[in-house]
Order: C-alpha cells, then sequence, then structure tokens
C-alpha cells in the first residue's frame, strides 16, 4: 500500500472514535444521548435539506463537509456542552492541539485542506460558516424540542443562554430564527422548560 492511502485510511480509522464522544443532547423521542458522528451527520443533512433559507447563496458541499468534520478535534478535547462557561475558556486551546494531531494523520495537502476548512467554520465570517453555525445550533435545539425541554429543564437553562448561543443562527438563516428556533424557545419558555 503507498503511504498516501495508507495515511487517508489511519485518518478514517481515527476519525471513527468520533462516535464514542457523547453529547449533552439525547436523540430524539427521549433517546440516549447523541455521539458527535451522529450530530455532524443530522447536522450535514439538515444542511442540504434547509438550504433554500440560508440568507446568502452558499456552496452547499462545503458545508456539508465542514458539519461533518467541525467536531473532529472533540476526539481528543471532548465534548464541550454550549452552556458550560468553565469549559468554553479552554475550548478553543484544547481543539487546535487537537486539530494539529488529527488533521496531521492526513497527506499535507489533504491536511491543509481540512484545517482550512474547519478554521473557516470556526472564524465565522463566510457565508458557508454562518449557515454551518445555524445549523449547528439548529440542531440540537430541535431535539431538546422533541425531548420536551428535558435537557434544558434538568440543568435550568435560561431564556438568556439559549438566546445567546441561537443569536448566531439568525446570521446564517433569518427565516430559520425567526419561524423555528424564537418559536420554539418562546414555546419551552412557555412550558417552564427555559427558565425566562
Amino acid at each position: 500500500m503507498d503511504e498516501r492511502l495508507k495515511k487517508q485510511l489511519d485518518f478514517a480509522l481515527e476519525v471513527d472514535k468520533e462516535k464514542n464522544i457523547l453529547r449533552q443532547t439525547h436523540l430524539s423521542g427521549h433517546g440516549r444521548n447523541e455521539n458527535d458522528a451522529e450530530h455532524a451527520w443530522h447536522m450535514a443533512l439538515m444542511a442540504y435539506l434547509l438550504k433554500e433559507y440560508a440568507n446568502e447563496p452558499v456552496d452547499i458541499s462545503k458545508v456539508m463537509l465542514m458539519c461533518l468534520i467541525h467536531d473532529v478535534v472533540e476526539i481528543d478535547a471532548g465534548d464541550t456542552y454550549a452552556y458550560d462557561a468553565e469549559g468554553l475558556k479552554t475550548q478553543k486551546e484544547r481543539e487546535d492541539k487537537a486539530k494539529e494531531r488529527i488533521f496531521s494523520l492526513l497527506p499535507d495537502d489533504q491536511k491543509a485542506e481540512l484545517i482550512a476548512l474547519f478554521d473557516e467554520f470556526e472564524a465565522f465570517e463566510t457565508p458557508e460558516s454562518k449557515y454551518a453555525h445555524a445549523m449547528d445550533n439548529l440542531q440540537p435545539l430541535i431535539l431538546n424540542n422533541s425531548n420536551g425541554g428535558e435537557d434544558w429543564r434538568k440543568r435550568g437553562i435560561t431564556a438568556e443562554q439559549v438566546y445567546g448561543r441561537q443569536g448566531k443562527t439568525k446570521l446564517g438563516s433569518e427565516k430559520l430564527y425567526r419561524e423555528v428556533v424564537d418559536k420554539l424557545i418562546q414555546e419551552n419558555i412557555s412550558k417552564g422548560n427555559i427558565k425566562d
């Protein structure tokens, strides 16, 4: 086997570990905790299905790949819960270190390509990254809602926290923010699942 193919297969096997990283969000219908790979797959599919609602035209294949790789770093860095103030302080440092190790398994050209895509997602400046972030926020929101708001209720999550995180959603899709996100948050506030 040539060296390039070996590196690609080593990376493919390494990213399988993403299936072991459990998130705080539960699967719909009160299922078990979802893992990072399921979250990424779900986001990528949602990005394709909802692309007409992006604020600006996007390269959907780029967005989908961004969705698929954005949490690969959590293999080393672990999942940082969206509302964990302490964990968020060290998240970038942990993820940068993981990014270098994991993507370095690839041939240099693919390493550079995927790191650039990961960094673009993190920088949150392009239409693709803004839309991908909208999916990253919308996906757990609809799962939490499908579970009767249990994840928010158990942790005492406030409207300020949820709106703070979801504020980025409107930068990728005003329509999804207005017609889905805000509506779901308001419903869960009125039900007592999110503290007002």
